[in-house]
């Protein structure tokens, strides 16, 4: 295969990707400019773009008091904290959500498919699924801070 074969490929296959979530309807809905106006920049990207915040970066990783994490664009509770976990990747993480709080679709980029998990409600952006976590799911929900609010 040469070099624009592959290019060719690999466009087509984001560009699917973009067809199939758009295709997606959420009971929360907002505009680009609601979005943008609620959301700091980090958030945004992170939220809306499907951007990853640094490693570390978060307070909500080392965050563990009892209480409920909830989307950051629709307040619906997502994770509870006895589901958290130290998993020493520097991101919030968790072996389970709350019963019907998220949904997840392949994420395709970075040559690889991946997990995307996001709130079920606005579609908010939240991180990735791995199956590298602990019992008793065996499931890694690796979120990004930006998108979670913590109530205790």
């Amino acid at each position: 295969m040469n070099r624009r074969n592959f290019m060719v490929i690999a466009l087509t296959g984001v560009a699917m990707s973009g067809i199939a979530q758009a295709a997606e309807t959420f009971e929360v809905t907002r505009t680009e400019a609601e979005w943008r106006a609620m959301l700091t920049d980090l958030q945004y990207q992170v939220m809306r773009e499907e951007a990853t915040e640094r490693s570390g970066s978060s307070p909500l990783d080392r965050n563990y008091a009892e209480g409920t994490y909830h989307c950051r664009g629709c307040d619906l509770p997502l994770y509870g904290s006895a589901a958290k976990y130290d998993s020493g990747t520097g991101w919030p993480s968790f072996f389970e959500s709350l019963p019907g709080a998220v949904a997840t679709k392949a994420d395709r980029r970075l040559f690889s498919v991946r997990t995307e998990v996001h709130c079920r409600r606005c579609g908010s952006h939240l991180g990735h699924i791995f199956d590298d976590g602990p019992a008793p799911t065996g499931k890694r929900h690796c979120l990004n801070g930006a998108s979670l609010v913590f109530r205790a």
